[in-house]
């Protein structure tokens, strides 16, 4: 039996199947389905320092091979979360990343400090957020602005703190060896890739908002890129996502340099995904004779 325990940023998951934050809420639902003991780990829903109602509808819209959506950050908010979702997580198996969202560095370190006191085992920042003091330009968009905020969350989390970057800008690796040398512990990627669908009847955009963000299937091959275009520029592990619906799609990521994977659209198609990926990736670490999973983590070999 291959052993699927990976180490990211010294915290161990017992697989390295983890549900990205936007894609799985708090677990309730899903937990219906099956024990969320299964799974790595579960990056909750993005939190704000205040509840947010999100984007007006429609703001979810099918794509080939996927989903454009705009959902605005619907949350509870970070006091909520603590208060009522986390001692539900709790009662289960898994580890526990909080994804962050907000608006001024400030804000970023005040929800590190109540989330690391509460006991979540890491923090996931979302820089793809706009930066109200730098005029709305995203976090994620400046090596200088990615810093900035990856150092604050250090400063003030007790927990492993993973940046998640945006794809939509002109060199990836830039921005990851940004957040590296401001200290974090470990990054993720892809997030949504910026796209639009116009209905050619009414001639408006599908979306209120006009422009979403699309996931599935078809951005798999642009976040096995950007994955390895990362691992080969910093030495922090990553949190790899982007497409996957297959246990091979998880493979791929990690032998790009992903230590762990990320399964979050497949799931609105087919509940068990997550599951069903990890018994997948399993199955194929004992037909390539792996005595653990880990050891696919970079080990493409490129021509």
């Amino acid at each position: 039996m291959t052993d699927l325990r990976v180490d990211l940023a010294g915290v161990v998951f017992k697989n390295p199947i983890v549900v990205p934050s936007g894609t799985f809420g708090f677990g309730r639902e899903y937990g219906q389905f099956f024990d969320l003991s299964e799974l790595g780990g579960i990056c909750v829903k993005g939190l704000t320092p205040l509840p947010r109602e999100g984007n007006p509808a429609p703001r979810i819209a099918e794509t080939p091979m996927g989903i454009l959506n705009s959902v605005g950050l619907q949350n509870p908010g970070v006091d909520a979360f603590i208060a009522h979702e986390l001692p539900e997580l709790r009662k289960h198996d898994v580890k526990i990343i909080a994804n962050i969202s907000g608006n001024t560095p400030e804000e970023y370190g005040g929800m590190c400090e109540k989330l690391s006191a509460a006991g979540v085992d890491m923090i996931e920042v979302n820089i793809s957020c706009p930066n109200v003091k730098a005029g709305g330009l995203a976090y994620g968009t400046r090596p200088e602005l990615a810093a900035e905020v990856t150092e604050i969350a250090k400063k003030s989390a007790t927990v492993p703190v993973m940046v998640k970057l945006s794809p939509n800008v002109t060199d990836i690796t830039e921005i990851a060896r940004a957040v590296e040398g401001a200290g974090a512990d470990a990054i993720s990627l892809i997030n949504t890739i910026r796209g639009m669908r116009i209905d050619v009847n009414s001639r408006r955009p599908i979306l209120k908002m006009n422009t979403g963000g699309l996931s599935g299937p078809a951005v798999l091959p642009v976040a096995v890129r950007m994955v390895w275009e990362v691992a080969n520029a910093v030495k922090v592990p990553i949190l790899g996502m982007g497409g996957v619906s297959r246990g091979a799609d998880a493979a791929e990521l990690m032998l790009a340099g992903a230590t762990a994977v990320a399964v979050g659209t497949a799931s609105f198609a087919d509940v068990y995904a997550p599951v069903r990926v990890r018994d997948e990736l399993a199955a194929l670490g004992e037909e390539q004779g792996l005595a653990r999973i880990s050891a696919l983590t970079g080990a493409v070999r490129p021509w």
